[in-house]
């Protein structure tokens, strides 16, 4: 978006790294200056249709087209009455200028034709949002009590590692033991309070808030196998509108290969012969000889 600028003041994003554009109903955009200066009563008149606005409708451009963010509120504001999909209903009247009067007409009626069923709609999706935010609010809970819990756990293995350091010295001080064996059971001791430590850190939740088990795989339908015939090749059949050029293998018996250089060793170390390079001179030379024009 570092080719557009404000149509009112010329500004573009080049000579203004901080520009922003903002767009209202009618879908023309005006940069965040000129909102202030021409909407500073709270209302006017757009610069280029003359569409009654007001300034709290602006909005910040976040589309590079601003016909879609005027589709996007479009589809906001008519989703709430249809309580419908995206594709269940078409907006390219309202968004295009076209039949305003008749289409907003039609909005009308459905509206009053359906407010029954409007509002039911309405009440489920809040009842269906309500029910996810509680189980976003019970995985919060969740996360947070087992954040609590390995917190508790690490600090408890803190102590026993403090304890188990502690005991080591003492038996040192007091064992009639080797103290080979005596660091080899501290070492046992610390290997046991790591692993624990390590199960406690890799312990993870089994489900989402959506209440779909992680690692769940869905069984789906096996892919039905439809016998088919062998592929079998079929030489490619080229129109050139000219002589039928000779085979490569009959371009020596023809004398095709006198007039052409002999490919040298390094030549043909690297691919080249010269039966190949002779072939396609000629296709590209009888090409077209037969065409006529009409």
């Amino acid at each position: 978006m570092e080719d557009q600028c404000c149509p009112r003041c010329k500004t573009t994003k080049y000579r203004n790294p901080s520009l922003k554009l903002m767009v209202n109903v009618c879908g023309h955009t005006l940069c965040e200056s000129c909102v202030e200066l021409l909407f500073v009563r709270g209302s006017g008149s757009c610069q280029e249709c003359n569409t009654p606005l007001r300034k709290n409708n602006f909005k910040v451009q976040l589309f590079e087209d601003p016909t879609i963010d005027k589709e996007v509120e479009i589809r906001k504001k008519i989703l709430k009455m249809y309580n419908k999909r995206e594709e269940d209903f078409q907006l390219f009247n309202l968004t295009n200028n076209v039949d305003l009067d008749n289409s907003r007409r039609k909005i009308d009626m459905y509206q009053k034709e359906n407010k029954d069923t409007i509002q039911k709609n309405k009440i489920k999706m809040t009842r269906e949002q309500e029910e996810l935010e509680e189980a976003i609010e019970l995985e919060k809970h969740e996360n947070e009590q087992r954040r609590l819990l390995l917190q508790k756990e690490e600090q408890l293995q803190q102590v026993m590692k403090r304890k188990n350091k502690q005991e080591f010295l003492d038996q040192l001080e007091t064992s009639h033991l080797p103290a080979s064996i005596l660091l080899a059971q501290h070492k046992g001791r610390s290997v046991q309070l790591e692993m624990q430590a390590e199960k406690l850190k890799s312990f993870k939740t089994d489900t989402f808030s959506t209440g779909i088990k992680k690692g769940h795989h869905i069984a789906s339908m096996p892919v039905t196998k439809i016998e088919e015939a062998l592929y079998q090749y079929q030489p490619i059949h080229i129109e050139t509108c000219g002589p039928q050029v000779p085979q490569i293998e009959m371009l020596g018996r023809q004398g095709y290969l006198n007039q052409v250089r002999a490919a040298s060793p390094q030549d043909l170390a690297g691919g080249y012969i010269s039966s190949l390079a002779c072939h396609r001179a000629l296709q590209e030379a009888f090409s077209g000889l037969f065409w006529l024009p009409h």
